[in-house]
């Protein structure tokens, strides 16, 4: 089991995280085998952080949330892989297994998503403000069957390393909302599953951000759309230029 990181400027909060994971989870309870952080163009030492905590450090080869979630596919060992956000504190390593749980049990599911209660701005804010504003009404929109899952955007992630390998990750921020509904047309619902993981708290992204995650998100689901055929090929128009966002972040 591997756990993976994607990670750009998370100086000050990816050892700690690292730390727990390895002081949980490798030792007496060896239930990781790896852990893993990419590096995603960072301009700080979150490189040399992440391997000072013992992490094995893989730089990305392009920058991105997508691009990072591809090289850390290309890296792990683990037949199960779990993906967290490397801007979390505090972290609760306690994430690991209950990601890990479904796919543990349950021989069927391929992918599971986390959800979680948090502070935004010092208010409860149970989804997100891209999450609320763009991806679930494109959800409930055009792909009804994923209106239950509580948190799409969400970073804290896990499946089947080989499920995973077999869908090409779309790049930048639309990654997670793509993933889910490409697994969900090669699986079905039954082979998707999503774990209460309790409160959280992160960095949050600016208003001008959020507006180009929210612009790549919607991209991609159109380019989806279009694919099954269900809208003309004319209605999404030539890729801009390439955004770098940060892998982690408020959604």
């Amino acid at each position: 089991m591997s756990v993976a990181l994607p990670s750009r400027d998370v100086a000050e909060t990816v050892g700690p995280i690292v730390t727990a994971i390895r002081e949980a989870w490798t030792g007496a309870l060896p239930l990781v085998d790896q852990v893993l952080v990419i590096d995603s163009a960072s301009t700080d030492a979150t490189a040399a952080v992440a391997e000072a905590a013992g992490a094995q450090v893989v730089v990305a080869p392009e920058p991105g949330k997508g691009e990072a979630l591809q090289a850390s596919l290309d890296a792990v060992d683990g037949d199960l892989v779990v993906w967290l956000d490397a801007d979390v504190a505090p972290f609760d390593p306690a994430f690991v297994p209950g990601l890990l749980g479904p796919l543990l049990h349950l021989p069927a599911v391929q992918y599971v998503k986390g959800f979680y209660r948090r502070d935004l701005h010092g208010r409860p804010d149970d989804g997100g403000r891209v999450t609320e504003i763009c991806a679930r009404p494109l959800i409930n929109l055009l792909y009804p069957d994923l209106a239950g899952f509580v948190q799409p955007l969400a970073g804290e992630a896990a499946g089947r390393t080989e499920a995973l390998r077999r869908i090409p990750l779309a790049g930048g921020y639309a990654v997670e909302l793509a993933l889910l509904i490409d697994l969900w047309e090669r699986h079905g619902l039954g082979a998707l599953a999503q774990v209460d993981l309790g409160r959280r708290a992160h960095r949050h992204q600016t208003t001008r951000a959020l507006g180009r995650m929210a612009q790549e998100i919607t991209r991609s689901v159109l380019e989806r759309v279009v694919r099954e055929g269900r809208a003309p090929p004319g209605l999404v128009g030539p890729a801009p230029p390439a955004i770098v966002n940060s892998p982690g972040g408020s959604s």
